[in-house]
């Protein structure tokens, strides 16, 4: 949901921002439109309802003579005025679904284009050389199994495919990796959560991913709630229509949660393993902050991302995501993408989002000022995901089968050092 008034005063900049997402400039006009008509039939309803009460006031002190023409006169306002009132609900409708169509604003410095069209910021570590250490990599998949960390199998015929059961070693380093997220999120002053993972349609309509593609969603149409994709969308509703106080700086919380996702638009990409999967674990923070700080709380959710991806020993590049590769609901968005060496690629893990006003306007969460109450900015980003696995299996597999562990995870698997192969 976009603020009307910076819409009105800006309208060219808002239609420069969907050109650069690959969006029709004309929901902008669209939305214009429907502004202007809802304002016009609030106006009516209320000039209208104010000749009402002023009638209103007049029939007590009228005569015997000249009551009942004035109360016919009253009933027939009545009947005036509730269809005025039906006519800018209906407009106020018509406004919000077109402010509801129109993307976040993208931010200053976001790349124009589609998918393919990031910008590289920086690359940390270097790729291992397999072939001077004088073997040829295994995929995770391979180096799972030969750990016993990972069967897929039985995961597909007791759920269907992109399913899978994290086993033995697979599910301690999952919970070890995770729990190191925890840990550093909560030592960076984040209020760990266990949230829902069951949401209301409010709650996710709010967040923006009811949008084009909702068909990634999950929805349980009997009791008439979505599976989340991610804790972000339990925690941006976790103030709906609240006033928070952000006088000391950031609400800051981390979820901790299972996540689902359809993956409806990704038949035949990444089916090997568990790239892209439909359920999943995550550590997710989220920031509530003023508008001002924004920019800067994005900077700070991305250090801490790469401080994750440096403990666990990876090499990876900062791409900054193009605005057609967004989401709805992201002005700016940074990914962090691991190398993958089977793949010779690099595969998202991490991604941080500055989501401005979009979210919270949506969902009526606002802050206190001297001018009276604003909306506030809402802001998120992964710090551990099960998808990390991948990316550690293949970048720290040995000629042996065996699997180095990094030095920050060890203190959570009881100190080893190397993951042995089965049997």
């Amino acid at each position: 949901m976009l603020d009307i008034r910076f819409v009105r005063e800006n309208p060219e900049a808002v239609r420069d921002s969907q050109r650069k997402r690959g969006n029709c400039a004309t929901s902008v006009d669209a939305l214009l439109m429907a502004d202007d008509a809802r304002r016009a039939a609030l106006q009516a309803f209320e000039t209208k309802r104010a000749e009402q009460k002023a009638l209103s006031k007049t029939i007590g002190a009228a005569s015997p003579e000249e009551r009942p023409a004035i109360l016919a006169q009253a009933k027939a306002m009545a009947e005036e005025v509730k269809n005025l009132e039906a006519e800018a609900n209906a407009a106020n409708d018509e406004y919000e679904a077109a402010n509801s169509a129109i993307e976040n604003i993208v931010l200053d410095g976001v790349p124009a284009g589609g998918e393919e069209d990031f910008v590289v910021l920086k690359h940390v570590g270097t790729p291992r050389d397999f072939a001077a250490e004088g073997f040829e990599p295994k995929d995770h998949l391979d180096v799972a199994e030969g750990l016993g960390a990972l069967d897929m199998a039985r995961g597909t015929k007791v759920s269907g495919s992109r399913f899978y059961y994290l086993r033995g070693i697979g599910a301690r380093l999952e919970l070890a990796l995770l729990t190191m997220a925890a840990d550093q999120a909560e030592a960076n002053g984040f209020v760990l959560m266990n949230t829902p993972t069951l949401v209301n349609p409010d709650i996710m309509a709010g967040t923006g991913f009811l949008g084009e593609h909702n068909d990634e969603i999950y929805y349980l149409p009997a009791d008439d709630q979505y599976l989340v994709g991610t804790s972000e969308v339990a925690l941006a509703g976790y103030h709906k229509d609240e006033i928070i106080d952000l006088s000391a700086g950031p609400k800051r919380y981390c979820g901790w949660s299972s996540c689902y996702r359809r993956e409806a638009g990704s038949y035949g990409k990444d089916t090997r393993g568990i790239i892209r999967v439909h359920q999943f674990n995550k550590v997710e923070m989220f920031s509530y902050c003023q508008i001002e700080d924004a920019e800067e709380e994005h900077k700070r959710l991305l250090a801490w991302e790469e401080e994750m991806l440096a403990k666990v020993e990876l090499p990876y590049r900062v791409i900054n995501v193009a605005a057609g590769d967004l989401g709805s609901s992201a002005a700016q968005k940074y990914d962090c993408e691991a190398w993958l060496p089977t793949q010779n690629r690099f595969m998202e893990v991490t991604s941080t989002s500055n989501c401005t006003t979009y979210q919270a306007r949506r969902l009526n969460t606002r802050e206190r000022t001297e001018g009276g109450t604003r909306t506030v900015a809402t802001l998120n980003g992964t710090l551990a995901t099960t998808r990390w696995l991948v990316a550690m299996w293949e970048n720290h597999q040995q000629a042996d089968g065996s699997l180095y562990v990094p030095e920050a995870l060890r203190p959570y698997l009881g100190g080893r050092e190397i993951i042995e192969p089965v049997a």
